[in-house]
């Protein structure tokens, strides 16, 4: 089944320009993607029930949070797998991505960098994709499908509108192990994650 919300985003994007000012001199460069990762793989850590697979006739259930990110090769896709991603600093995820991104497009993946991982991401906004279902990669039990983000007005409590940045969703999962409460939850603390991106830096 699939949920779908959406996020806006003007605290991430203001966060990661200072913060990449600031690792200029590491020659590091925080992606949106990197703040995606961290925020999912807190969520896992807080829902800890997503967390699984489904294994052919039981559900197996993990402690870390490793993360499969789609990445597109000259051939086809490949899922890299961030291990104990809830564990690594921003900095961190975004330099092991780099390393596992480089090393799929030049078919040097190790299969231990490849296989395995206990939910994945997909995200085609840089593609200008502003939203899309992905399909779940078994034994995976869901998968997280990134849109591009887009300037959209909103309205405020007071009725006011306004423009903000606003990120796509969508959670795709296999209702053997997650049902769709469940699903809403860990999609809801996803978003939450992204728009108050200060927890990520915790």
């Amino acid at each position: 089944f699939y949920l779908r919300r959406t996020v806006n985003v003007d605290k991430l994007l203001s966060i990661r320009s200072e913060l990449n000012q600031e690792l200029v001199t590491q020659d590091v460069k925080l992606s949106i993607n990197d703040f995606i990762i961290k925020a999912a793989a807190k969520a896992l850590q807080d829902n800890k029930s997503c967390n699984s697979v489904w294994a052919g006739d039981r559900i197996l259930r993990f402690k870390q949070a490793d993360i499969a990110v789609a990445v597109a090769i000259e051939d086809g896709l490949i899922t890299p797998v961030l291990k104990n991603a809830s564990l690594k600093s921003l900095t961190d995820i975004s330099k092991e991505m780099k390393n596992l991104a480089s090393k799929a497009r030049t078919k040097k993946l190790l299969p231990e960098e490849y296989i395995g991982g206990s939910f994945s991401i997909s995200n085609l906004g840089m593609m200008g994709v502003e939203s899309f279902d992905a399909i779940i990669n078994p034994p995976q039990a869901s998968i997280l499908a990134v849109g591009a983000t887009c300037k959209k007005p909103l309205i405020n409590q007071s009725g006011e509108v306004y423009i903000a940045n606003v990120m796509s969703l969508s959670l795709s999962a296999d209702h053997r192990v997650i049902d769709g409460a469940t699903g809403a939850v860990f999609l809801g603390a996803i978003a939450e994650n992204l728009a108050n991106p200060f927890k990520l830096l915790l």
